[in-house]
Formats: structure tokens, C-alpha cells, sequence
């Protein structure tokens, strides 16, 4: 067992099969590598800042294909730390070797909190981002790394990140209710045809099974790439994060109020969504030559695998330019694995004409 500093322990063992296990395959890392969004913005970063990389120790947390390993050697690093949990870390090192950096760049199987290095570092890379940000808690490994080997005057890559939610308008609202209907009229009809056919009511269990399909279809965030005009109301940033100085109690439980300003006519709030950016700004002794954001809002053309996260509402109600919206929000970490997000909204609609509706509260589950 180990301990995440979240109050609990974490069985490894578990952990590996529910999470690591996935970065072990090819598949996925390509899946990762062909986000242009993604490696255009890490490759600016350290190319168009190699004076925060030249000549220095650089450790890259969960290296993956390692190919942030290797940008870091190409840009002048004396030594690189490329750390990797899972087997993944054997096709790394070939190819730190077909791409002749096998001189600077050391691959080390094995989770960051176990590894030991001989020296501390002036930076740390690593592309630790989950759907929404915080999914998958792989920023607590970052922060560990952190604290235990960077120099006091290292710096961080990415060094900053934001969390947004707007409202928005998506017909999946509709049509998950719709799911949600459908599976319930068979589970009826599945009832009845069995207690016909074998003579036994199972209709004790059709509340569980109700609930299990509710979380299913209604209650658990979906993944979605949204179109900017999909947002009905001004966005809102809900959590700023210094990587160099947050702790994991700082990403632990994220809460905000905010107000947000319905700017579309006769439309529905389907919903909200949730995106995030990080940006590459080295810190304020050595600031970036050049700033590099990646965001992974709504756009028209640059689609990243993060998407957007939306969390549908049922049933959705009418909103008009000029309406506004008074939010609660809050995430934290599931008690059965603490990589999944539990979430909710409570929102109270105010209509132009100064009417206000009754605060409704949803729950969610980023799975």
C-alpha cells in the first residue's frame, strides 16, 4: 500500500490494473501522439524556451514514448530523468536510441514516488493533464516530484493551469433521456416476461436497477467535442493553479461560485461543460521567452482528446439572452478510486424579467 497524502492509502496493485496499465499500450500513446494541439504547444514550449532547458537536469514525470524526454535533449539538456510506471518505459528507451540522445536521457521504469535519483532538477515536464484537468490525479506524482527533487529556483512544465464551466446547448441531452427510457421499457418488459415464463416477480430489484441506469445514462459526465456556438452564457474560471507551489489539498476539492450571463435567444441550458488550459510561462526568476497555451475549450477545428466534459441536466430548462445564471460548483475525488470525480451543480435561473426559478442541484460522476 502507499499513501497519496489524501488521509487514505492507495493499493498499488489495484492502481496499476485500473490505471497505469492503459499507458502501456501503443495504442494509446498514439492516441496522445497524433493531438496535434498537444505536441505543438509541449514542442513551442521547449523549443522556443531552450534557455530554460540548455545545460540543465530535466526529469519528465510519466514519460510515456518519451518523446518529451527526448524534445528536452534536442534542446540542450545535460541530463534527463524520463521516469515511466508501466512497460511503456522499453519502447522508450528505443527510442531515446534510434533518435541518438541515449547519452542524456536515462529512462527508469518505476512509479515517480519509488525512484531514486542522484541529483535534484531544474525542471520538470511532464503531461500530466486528465479529462477536466484533475481526472486521474496524476498531478499529485507531479507535485510529489516536485517537492522531493526540483530546485528551489527550478521551474515547471507546464507552470500554470485553469479550469473553466460554461452553460451550453446540446441535443445529448435529449437523447440520453431518451436512452434512459428505452432501458427501462425493456427492463419492464423483462420483468413481465419472466415472471410469465419461470414464474418469479423480479420487480424487487427494478428500484437498483432504475438507479444504476440513472447514473448511467443521466448522471455520469460524457465526453463531447463542442462547437463554440454550443456555449450559451459567459464562461467562467472555477480554479487557477501554480504548479509550483500547489498541493495536493489545493486540487483535492475544487468549489467556486460564479454568475454567468445567458447571451443566446430561445434556447435550452442542456447542460454545462468543463475544459481547461495549462500554459508554459517558466517561473518569475526565469520567465518564458516565448508563453505557450494549450487550451482545450470548444473550438472549430483544433480538436484535442481531452474534448470537453459535459454534465447534462434533466429535465433541460428554456433560457433567453439576458437571463443569468448563479452557480455552485464542486468536485471532488470518488471514495471508491480516487482517479474518478464526483460533482455538482447548483444552479438558480433569473430570468430578464427579474422572475428567479427554484435553486436546483445535480449530482455527477466523471468516470
Amino acid at each position: 500500500m502507499e499513501s497519496r497524502g489524501n488521509g487514505s492509502s492507495v493499493d498499488k496493485g489495484v492502481d496499476f490494473a485500473n490505471y497505469f496499465c492503459t499507458y502501456a499500450y501503443l495504442y494509446h500513446q498514439k492516441e496522445m501522439l497524433s493531438d496535434r494541439v498537444r505536441m505543438d504547444a509541449y514542442f513551442n514550449a521547449v523549443f522556443q524556451n531552450k534557455h530554460h532547458f540548455k545545460d540543465k537536469v530535466v526529469l519528465d514525470v510519466g514519460t510515456g514514448s518519451g518523446i518529451l524526454a527526448i524534445w528536452s535533449a534536442q534542446a540542450g539538456a545535460r541530463k534527463v530523468y524520463a521516469v515511466e510506471a508501466t512497460k511503456m518505459a522499453e519502447h522508450a528507451r528505443e527510442l531515446v536510441k534510434a533518435n541518438d540522445v541515449e547519452n542524456v536521457v536515462e529512462v527508469i521504469e518505476g512509479s515517480i514516488e519509488d525512484v531514486t535519483l542522484p541529483e535534484n532538477v531544474d525542471v520538470i515536464i511532464s503531461e500530466w493533464m486528465g479529462y477536466f484537468l484533475l481526472r486521474e490525479s496524476m498531478f499529485d506524482s507531479v507535485i510529489w516530484a516536485r517537492d522531493r527533487w526540483l530546485k528551489p529556483d527550478g521551474m515547471m512544465y507546464p507552470s500554470h493551469a485553469r479550469m473553466w464551466v460554461a452553460p451550453i446547448r446540446s441535443g445529448l441531452a435529449d437523447q440520453k433521456k431518451g436512452d434512459f427510457n428505452s432501458a427501462m421499457s425493456d427492463w419492464y418488459s423483462f420483468v413481465a416476461d419472466t415472471e410469465t415464463h419461470y414464474g418469479v416477480n423480479m420487480n424487487a430489484l427494478t428500484k437498483a436497477y432504475r438507479e444504476e441506469n440513472e447514473k448511467y445514462y443521466l448522471k455520469t459526465s460524457l465526453w463531447n467535442n463542442l462547437h463554440p456556438h454550443q456555449i450559451v452564457g459567459t464562461p467562467a474560471i472555477i480554479k487557477e493553479i501554480d504548479c509550483l507551489t500547489a498541493t495536493v489539498d489545493d486540487i483535492r476539492n475544487v468549489t467556486a461560485n460564479f454568475m454567468s450571463s445567458i447571451n443566446i435567444d430561445h434556447t435550452q441550458l442542456s447542460g454545462f461543460a468543463g475544459w481547461f488550459d495549462v500554459h508554459f510561462r517558466g517561473s518569475m526568476q526565469n520567465p518564458a521567452m516565448s508563453e505557450v497555451e494549450l487550451t482545450t475549450a470548444p473550438s472549430t477545428e483544433d480538436y484535442t482528446h481531452w474534448g470537453q466534459q459535459v454534465f447534462m441536466l434533466h429535465p433541460p430548462p428554456r433560457v433567453n439572452k439576458g437571463d443569468s445564471l448563479t452557480v455552485s460548483f464542486s468536485m471532488s475525488r470518488s471514495k471508491e478510486n480516487h482517479r474518478l470525480m464526483d460533482v455538482e451543480f447548483a444552479y438558480e435561473l433569473q430570468q430578464a424579467s427579474g422572475q428567479r426559478h427554484p435553486r436546483i442541484t445535480s449530482k455527477f460522476y466523471i468516470e
